[in-house]
């Protein structure tokens, strides 16, 4: 049997990008596990039995997992509606207006991820606050202006994991169904559905860990109060601001954690309807 070896431009880039993710992921991740371990179990027990660390780590996980779920729907449904809905060719102004439409939807899906959080929850603060012009008076004192501010800041993760996906999607197989009878529900449940299902999961997971991590938008949407609206990012915070470290770097593993899981579980899920797809 013959190996194969990297030759020395391959082990030069490999070692190059090995180093430069250990700077810059591995070795804060493992000094943060190791300030947390610093003061023995005890640390995480006591940041996980005090009742206000916990409301806020089950809102911040329930609040997550909601959001997800309606990302996966609802970004599903925009990456459809970006790469198939299309009116019909020759409808004149209406196929005009809706290439205009796409690109302004197309532009917009992106605004999450170049805009300052901190800006985000400042834009959504004047919709959703005090003085609303909706009349919807959420921040900064309930739960719902929480689900806002995350699901502003997930929603680009599921829609553009799905987008190329279905523009790549051949759709020989989709015309085959429906010549053979297969009704449009039918075709989108057993042809299409499986095609985007990894990329769906990939979404979702980054959704969900970028919802346990937000921290900007929530510091002007929730009025931090605990036991209420405070999430685990600004209890961290508080932690850091009282200069209690290593309850901050328990909190914080116990996030990596958490989100660690979500991702592995996905992926799982992922592979496997990946191969048996």
């Amino acid at each position: 049997m013959s190996s194969r070896r990297l030759n020395r431009g391959a082990g030069l880039g490999l070692g190059i990008a090995m180093i430069w993710f250990s700077l810059l992921v591995l070795i804060p991740l493992a000094a943060l596990v190791v300030k947390a371990a610093g003061g023995g179990l005890s640390t995480f027990g006591h940041v996980l039995t005090e009742s206000e660390t916990r409301d806020a780590l089950l809102l911040t996980v329930r609040t997550s997992l909601i959001v997800t779920v309606l990302n996966v729907v609802l970004g599903t449904l925009i990456a459809w509606e970006l790469v198939r809905d299309r009116p019909i060719r020759g409808a004149g102004v209406q196929e005009w207006l809706w290439g205009k439409v796409r690109v302004v939807i197309d532009l917009v899906i992106d605004i999450p991820f170049a805009l300052p959080t901190i800006v985000a929850g400042l834009v959504l603060l004047s919709l959703y606050g005090p003085h609303s012009p909706l009349g919807l008076h959420w921040a900064p004192t309930t739960q719902k202006a929480i689900l806002v501010a995350i699901a502003f800041v997930t929603l680009p993760f599921v829609v553009r994991t799905v987008q190329p996906v279905l523009e790549e999607l051949d759709t020989d197989a989709e015309d085959a169904a429906a010549s053979l009878g297969a009704s449009r529900f039918t075709t989108l449940r057993r042809i299409v559905l499986p095609s985007v299902l990894p990329a769906i999961l990939a979404g979702a997971s980054l959704s969900f860990a970028r919802g346990l991590s937000e921290y900007g938008s929530l510091v002007l949407l929730s009025s931090n109060s605990p036991h209420r609206t405070e999430t685990v990012s600004v209890r961290l915070f508080a932690f850091i601001e009282q200069s209690n470290t290593q309850s901050a770097a328990a909190l914080a593993t116990v996030l990596l954690v958490v989100a660690l899981l979500a991702i592995v579980v996905l992926d799982l899920v992922q592979r496997r309807v990946t191969r048996h797809g």
